[in-house]
């Protein structure tokens, strides 16, 4: 059905397969479920593309550039969906928008769960769910007006948060898996006293990712080591990814049947870490859900973490051939079971996560690819790669989300030690925590010199007033910070109008 439709003060064609007309609603339209397209009349706008998950590549690009999307087939697996890559088209996940020359913004939002897809070329804008899906909205005007209406539109369907992590002390860039209980109690007394609500305890704990049970490297378990994280006037955190296990793993051998399974008959892999792929469970299963109940309960009320890092849960959501099933709707349900088996004042702090289907569940998201302390890789020309430049360039481009969810940049640092960054990038890492109001720092105490731990104290003491001038540019306690270097250098030194 093609109409015209008046949104922002403009008439857009659009032609939808649905029945239902428009309805107006606080700063735009609701367009009825279905496949909608936008006949948008902008030409050469430039393109944002909202990424799959946490890690997937966030950013505006010309539509006259080459799409921004994950080159690497095998990270795509991961960092992305593999289902909904295009090399030629540029293409979104549950959100676009084009922008004019003269900074005037059209959106297209999803407001359901059935795994929401867009695309857009110099003549539409077009999106669509996997089957039935749910409305859409539509807006058009400032940048900041079409993204803050959307945010309403998607607090009113799904919820939100209002939990603050607070400063956040994780042992992952530190020692990685190479973590332990002894390494651990020495840092833990050291943190002592310092302004840290959080000390939280990384991968490498575990028997083996599936089995979460503690390793030998733990030897007095994980309840003794919440209760001293307690006991120095912390909270307690702890790394899992619920929803997979390796290849190798106990659970994967001895219950085969709660894998996620293709056609085939084999199990689905999610994903790549830890030198192969890893599987994911099928969270379609009543018994699935069961584990994961269980897995929390011992978490949190037996073991007394309080805040728990959920890394990888976009497995959750991984896609199976000619399979009718709602990906997004069963990673909802896993959140649910979690959250529920949780309690609401246990802080959830999703990662590998994906925005529609974690909102009212998740407390915080991280927001882009790990911080390496290096800026760049010369090896990679990935968005996802762990890079300090690719968190920061997608943790701008997912600010917008900040009334809905903690946005999580990831770790800043203090440290010289194994730190290749300058003082440039070291201070647009600590101004983006700043302006997210998400503050985490992995390194030890025994790493810093006394001037670099003093650096650290009084930062995580300010409470600096945050003030937004453009896109990229920020007023921190009266300075001007400009992260627009740091994203032309993303996109070969073109910026973007900006409302």
């Amino acid at each position: 059905m093609a109409q015209l439709v008046e949104v922002g003060g403009h008439h857009f064609a659009l032609q939808h397969s649905a029945n239902g007309a428009p309805q107006p609603v606080a700063g735009g339209v609701l367009l009825p479920p279905g496949r909608v397209a936008i006949l948008h009349g902008l030409g050469d706008a430039s393109f944002y593309r909202h990424g799959h998950n946490s890690w997937s590549p966030c950013g505006w690009r010309r539509l006259s550039e080459t799409p921004l999307r994950v080159p690497n087939p095998q990270r795509l697996v991961t960092a992305d969906d593999p289902t909904f890559d295009d090399p030629t088209r540029h293409h979104s996940s549950a959100v676009a928008a084009l922008q004019s020359a003269d900074g005037r913004t059209l959106l297209l939002g999803a407001l359901g769960l059935d795994t929401p897809r867009l695309v857009a070329d110099h003549d539409t804008l077009t999106g669509w769910y996997a089957s039935a899906g749910a409305d859409w909205f539509l807006a058009h005007g400032t940048e900041e007006d079409v993204f803050s209406a959307y945010t309403e539109q998607l607090r009113l369907r799904f919820g939100g948060s209002t939990r603050h992590a607070g400063n956040v002390w994780c042992s992952w860039y530190a020692y990685y898996e190479n973590v332990t209980e002894s390494q651990l109690t020495k840092d833990i007394a050291d943190l002592t006293g310092l302004p840290f609500d959080v000390v939280q305890i990384d991968d490498g704990w575990e028997e083996l990712v599936g089995d979460w049970q503690p390793n030998a490297k733990f030897p007095s378990g994980m309840r003794s080591l919440a209760e001293r994280i307690t006991d120095a006037g912390f909270t307690p955190g702890l790394w899992l990814a619920p929803f997979i296990a390796l290849p190798h793993s106990r659970i994967a051998t001895s219950r085969p049947e709660l894998l996620l399974r293709g056609a085939d008959g084999k199990p689905v892999i999610a994903g790549y870490n830890w030198g192969g792929p890893y599987y994911a469970l099928d969270l379609a299963r009543p018994d699935a859900l069961e584990h994961v109940t269980d897995l929390i309960r011992t978490v949190v009320h037996d073991w007394g973490f309080r805040y728990l890092k959920l890394d990888f849960i976009n497995a959750g959501a991984a896609p199976v051939p000619n399979a009718d099933r709602s990906r997004e709707a069963l990673y909802r349900e896993g959140l649910r079971v979690i959250r529920e088996t949780a309690g609401d004042d246990v802080y959830l702090l999703g990662s590998g996560a994906m925005l529609l289907p974690s909102l009212g569940l998740l407390d915080g998201m991280r927001s882009g690819p790990d911080v390496a302390p290096m800026w760049d890789n010369y090896a990679s020309v990935d968005p996802s790669d762990a890079t300090a430049r690719n968190a920061v360039v997608n943790s701008l481009h997912r600010l917008w989300q900040a009334p809905l969810v903690e946005v999580d940049p990831d770790v800043i640092y203090f440290r010289s030690k194994l730190n290749l960054l300058t003082t440039q990038q070291l201070q647009w890492l600590r101004d983006l925590a700043d302006i997210c109001r998400f503050r985490a720092v992995s390194d030890p105490p025994s790493w810093l010199t006394p001037a670099e731990l003093e650096d650290l104290r009084d930062y995580l003491d300010a409470t600096p007033a945050v003030r937004r001038l453009g896109r990229y540019r920020f007023s921190v306690d009266g300075r001007d910070v400009d992260f627009g270097p740091a994203v032309a250098a993303d996109t070969g030194g073109q910026l973007y109008p900006i409302s």
